[in-house]
């Protein structure tokens, strides 16, 4: 495994500055398909295009119609606030040293591109800030369609993905319910705002069901990291709480999921074809009994809480447009 002193004195904005070494050239770098799919985490931005459906079959319940240009530049700002995420997170890990100490799974710790590939980290750091310029840009495009209520959520985007992983991670309840207010309320929110010029009360119902499913996205990704996340100074939820409460949080958070699709239904805010989402909520229980028993094997169950969160809410949209 490279050394993170060495890889630190190589860099002059991409190596782990842990003896504050400041290098004085960026040599040039050679990338390629493979490491930049790394960088940008490609596997997981289904998650991006699934909460825009959910907003975009909010706006159709309220009597939107079909844009589809407007909902293709929506798409292109979302998809590219997840890999601005995704990118600042891999230069902020490998910087810290963090990517040294964590053991890393399929789904949790990092894709492993910049311990392999270091020369690329400055190529992270670009590749997020210039995917967050792009979502910016997508912002101010559709404002004049949506008004300029699409400002501030969009800003309120902007600084959760730049300060995520480097000020967000050191307060356990912030650090808990951002993913969520992220990927649920502002994306699910903006979308139906754009598309229908107005925010009704049902993009604002429809939103909790990602806000919560993502929280239980990330909250359980950083079991594995807890150690590793500990030596860098973050304070987690996992870390704050420990094993117990998470789990009570995951558990509790998942059930009420569930619970409001029902509720919703009963009150007339969605169809019926909406519990077709239901079909998940055996795993809730598997993952956290699971987990609970046997931590040691725990990246089967982040597996299984994968597809929970972006089947749920896609069985949902399927329901809703059914």
């Amino acid at each position: 495994m490279t050394d993170p002193t060495d890889t630190g004195r190589q860099l002059n904005d991409g190596g782990p500055d842990t003896h504050g070494a400041v290098p004085v050239s960026l040599p040039p770098i050679k990338t390629d398909t493979a490491a930049v799919l790394g960088l940008i985490r490609a596997p997981f931005l289904l998650l991006a295009p699934i909460c825009v459906a959910l907003g975009w079959a909010s706006a159709d319940l309220a009597g939107g119609a079909l844009q589809p240009y407007t909902l293709m530049l929506v798409l292109i700002g979302a998809l590219s606030a997840h890999v601005a995420v995704n990118a600042l997170n891999e230069f902020d890990d490998f910087k810290s040293g963090l990517d040294f100490h964590t053991p890393r799974t399929a789904f949790s710790g990092g894709s492993g591109t910049l311990p392999a590939r270091p020369e690329l980290a400055p190529w992270a750091r670009r590749i997020g800030l210039g995917a967050l310029l792009i979502t910016i840009v997508s912002g101010l495009l559709l404002t004049p369609k949506a008004g300029y209520g699409l400002i501030p959520l969009g800003a309120l985007g902007v600084l959760i993905i730049y300060t995520y992983t480097r000020w967000i991670n050191r307060y356990p309840w912030l650090c808990l319910i951002a993913p969520g207010l992220g990927f649920g309320v502002l994306f699910i929110v903006g979308t139906h705002l754009v598309l229908q010029g107005r925010i009704d009360t049902i993009a604002w119902l429809i939103s909790l069901i990602p806000f919560l499913l993502v929280n239980n996205l990330l909250l359980l990704n950083q079991l594995p990291d807890v150690e590793a996340d500990r030596k860098v100074g973050r304070i987690t939820f996992p870390i704050a709480y420990g094993l117990k409460p998470t789990l009570i949080v995951y558990l509790l958070s998942g059930l009420l999921v569930y619970g409001w699709i029902i509720a919703g239904w009963l009150r007339g805010w969605w169809p019926p074809g909406t519990l077709i989402a239901l079909m998940t909520l055996p795993l809730l229980f598997v993952i956290t009994r699971g987990v609970n028993a046997r931590p040691s094997v725990i990246e089967r169950y982040l597996g299984m809480n994968v597809v929970v969160v972006l089947v749920t809410p896609l069985l949902f949209v399927v329901g809703m447009l059914a």
